[in-house]
């Protein structure tokens, strides 16, 4: 399998840093929507953040999964090993790890809702590559390999 590039296509990171901007104007915390997302299409997941009334946890996973997607977009200085180890992590918490590759397709839609009429084909173009290139990598995580490729 080949290896991740260090880095993306600087228009791609920059479509994807404007739209989570443009997100972060238009609808401030992503965390309601992106967690209604993540339930509805995962309902086993509810009970996983049972203990988490006051959304602190799913707002401090969310930060952590926008940080991971702009470090993934840009220098990728640790994007690689954070998503290995999280993925080995959520493991403990009963998550399959099909369900975590998918929130950041879940991150994706919560955005582009809120950017609403502002979302753009470049934005949607730049998520639909980095989607990709999260999937590819999400499965190499899942080998011995720990994601970086043979």
């Amino acid at each position: 399998m080949a290896k991740s590039t260090n880095r993306t296509d600087p228009a791609i990171a920059s479509a994807i840093e404007e739209s989570l901007e443009m997100a972060a104007e238009c609808a401030g915390d992503l965390t309601p929507r992106a967690y209604a997302l993540l339930f509805e299409r995962q309902p086993d997941m509810v009970s996983l953040f049972s203990r988490d009334r006051n959304d602190l946890i799913k707002g401090e996973m969310l930060m952590r999964v926008i940080e991971t997607i702009l470090d993934f977009v840009g220098e990728r200085r640790y994007a690689d090993h954070l998503i290995f180890s999280e993925m080995l992590t959520h493991e403990g918490y009963d998550v399959p790890r099909e369900v975590f590759a998918t929130f950041f397709a879940i991150v994706k839609d919560a955005v582009r809702e809120a950017c609403g009429p502002g979302w753009t084909q470049t934005m949607n173009d730049a998520w639909s590559v980095t989607l990709e290139d999260l999937a590819r990598y999400t499965v190499c995580a899942g080998t011995s390999g720990g994601g970086r490729g043979s």
